[in-house]
Parts: C-alpha cells; structure tokens; sequence
C-alpha cells in the first residue's frame, strides 16, 4: 500500500513537498485553508545554491517566463530625489518571480497527482498505531502516514501538535503590509525605496508594466496587531502613514481596491524540535526568519530534503525526520542572523539611523566593498548545497 501524507498549506512549501513526495512514491493531499491560490504577493528571488534545486525540479524554464526581470533599484531621499543605485544583483537575485506566480506554477505542476482541497483546515491531531487521525473544519474525518505543516508562520498544524503560536514566535516590532496599485510612477522593470523614520515602502514594477508591487514596512504596536480583518489593516495602515511625504499618498489611495492586500507582524519562529511522532514542519512553520532569511528558498530546498530523508530511510519517519533537521538546522540559524536585524536596516527609527542606514547602502555598493555587499546578499541562500536523493519508499 502505498504511504499517504498530509501537507496543510498550499503557497510554496507545501506543494513543493508535493512534488518531492510524489517523486519518491507518496500519495499526496495538500489541504489550504483559503478559497484559491492567493494571486500577486512580495517577489521572491534565487540564487546560488538553489538554481540547483529549481533545475532539478524542471522548473527553470516555466519560472523564466514569468520572472520580474527586474533591474536596479534607486534609494531616494526625503525629497524623492535618487541618492544611491541599488543593484538587481542584491535584491533580485539570479532569478525573481513573484510568489503568486511561483505558487500558481507549482500548483500546476503538481495538481495530477496531488490532491488539492482548498477552503479547509485542519482543527486536530491524533496519532494512533495506524497513523494520524485528522480532523477538518469542514471535512470528514481522514487518516494519513504522516502530516507535514507546510502553512507558514501562524501554522494550525503547528498549533494542534505542538501547542500555542505565542509559544514559538518572537516579534520584531516591525509590521509589514503589500499590495498591488497603478503604476502612475512610470516605472519599467526598476523600483524605488522612500523612508522616513519610522516607516518606508518599496515600490517597484516588473513583468507588468501596467502595476506596481507596493511594500510598506514600519513600526507600530510591538506586540504586533493580532490577526485583523482586511477594513482594520487599511485603518492601521492609514494611520501608520497619515502625512507621509514623496507619493506616498497617492500609491495608498489604491489600498481599497487591491485584490490582494496582504498584512502581517514581522516575526520569527523557532521551535525547539521540528517533528512530534508523525508529524512535521516545513518552512516558515518551522523556522521563519523574517525578510533577508532566504525563507522561500529553504523551504523548497528543506521540501526536497525532508522527501529525501523519507525515502533513504524506507519511510522510517523517526530517523528521516531526525536527519532532515539535522541537515536543515544550521541554514535556517543563518536565516534568523540575518532577518533579526532587517527590520532595524528596512525601517530605521530616527533621522540619526536612517542617515547611518543611507551612508551604509553607499559604501556597500560602491567599488570597495561589492563583495561583502555580495557576501551578504548569498550568505543564506548558499547556507544549504542541494544535495541529490534517490529510490522511493516501500509500500
């Protein structure tokens, strides 16, 4: 018979274990709490190490078509006036796409031989001799091998197995909000970083030139808002940015109407041991690190581990899940360095720090130190070498 596994979440994590579970002989159910694919979303990017896993997976071809291209970037100052050239290479990476592309790509990579079950999430686990006994909002319930938490940093699985969100989860005292609006700005596969202290956007235009990807960091309530509903998140932001200069203003007069506002606290997860009997984390669930932790890239890197430890150890889930966190542990202490300080150097508090914070993009970009600007932008994607796995597990 062959081995069935659970996967909550369906945004990268989850059905890139899909894709790796199927390809070492698991039958797959990816359950998603939301009604569909989310459309639009922050731009991811790869490089290094994981250009290794996209080729392995087939997808570097399909990606390409839909990446953002993007170029440079230009740091402005409090007037909008351009004072440092950011290049494509430090937030871009080798290649960018934008994580609702990437997700609906994955999707459809994998949807023939996944189960997909949208609008649903999972309220309990049990295990038994036989397996996990799993209990859903809305359906019956079912029974799988194993069950992955694949649903990001406010993870259910990671709830019903190991306890409380509060448990795992350090805020940085740093909000984040993104959504799409007209490109009034004219801008063409390039953006551009506004700050004031306290609070700072980034704004850039890719593969359609007709919209801009809008992405405000700032700082507010350091216990984070809570789970607010879509009206609540544009009052906070309206009152986070009340009287922000540049074009502040009219890039939020689009916030009502974007299809895809997204809003969260910045924070971190760190949880003392990723598996609880048969059930596991992946991803933001397990180790979310916060913007610069390369979290997309070594969630797919760690999806692709976790089915390979699975099948070199012939489905003994107790050793497999062992071994993928022992390989996956020290990338992912390299992706919590580097985000626990993004927020201070994203969203500097005073004009004191926001100058420091200026001088310091000069001097990273400039000839002398291009590569530690280098260094910095591929430390945590290169934490992790893609690693080959073969075989599949016995039925």
């Amino acid at each position: 018979m062959t081995k069935t596994v659970l996967v909550s979440g369906a945004s990268v994590a989850g059905p890139s274990a899909a894709f790796w579970l199927h390809h070492h002989g698991y039958s797959v159910t990816v359950v998603e709490a939301a009604p569909a694919l989310r459309p639009g979303g922050q731009a991811v990017d790869f490089r290094g190490e994981q250009m290794k896993l996209i080729d392995a997976m087939g997808l570097t071809e399909e990606l390409r078509k839909y990446e953002t291209a993007m170029g440079d970037q230009l740091l402005l100052n409090a007037a909008g006036k351009p004072i440092v050239t950011v290049p494509s290479s430090f937030a871009s990476g080798e290649l960018e796409i934008l994580r609702g592309d990437l997700a609906r790509i994955l999707y459809e990579r994998t949807r023939d031989y996944t189960e997909y079950v949208f609008g649903d999430r999972v309220t309990s686990l049990t295990e038994t001799a036989e397996g996990v006994e799993v209990t859903f909002r809305h359906g019956a319930p079912r029974r799988f091998d194993l069950v992955v938490g694949a649903d990001g940093m406010h993870s259910g699985v990671r709830t019903a197995a190991f306890g409380a969100e509060a448990r795992f989860r350090k805020d940085l005292g740093y909000h984040v909000a993104a959504f799409t609006a007209p490109n009034h700005l004219g801008l063409d596969h390039s953006g551009l970083i506004f700050n004031e202290p306290g609070r700072g956007a980034m704004v850039y235009s890719g593969r359609d030139g007709d919209t801009v990807t809008v992405i405000l960091y700032f700082r507010g309530d350091p216990r984070g808002y809570g789970r607010p509903d879509p009206e609540r998140q544009k009052e906070i932001v309206a009152d986070v940015f009340a009287g922000a200069g540049w074009e502040m203003q009219r890039l939020l007069s689009a916030i009502d109407d974007a299809p895809d506002l997204y809003f969260d606290t910045i924070g971190q997860i760190s949880v003392d041991k990723w598996s609880k009997g048969r059930v596991v984390l992946l991803g933001d669930a397990a180790w979310c690190a916060g913007p610069g932790g390369s979290g997309t890239g070594l969630a797919m890197m760690g999806a692709q581990i976790l089915a390979g430890e699975l099948a070199a150890a012939n489905g003994d889930h107790v050793a497999a899940f062992e071994n993928y966190e022992q390989r996956l542990r020290k990338p992912a202490h390299i992706g919590h360095k580097n985000g626990a300080g993004s927020g201070g150097f994203l969203v500097p508090e005073n004009e004191k720090k926001l100058r420091s914070r200026n001088r310091m993009y000069r001097m990273l970009t400039g000839p002398v130190f291009g590569k530690v600007f280098e260094y910095m932008s591929t430390r945590a994607a290169n934490a992790m070498q893609y690693q080959e796995y073969t075989g599949k597990v016995a039925g």
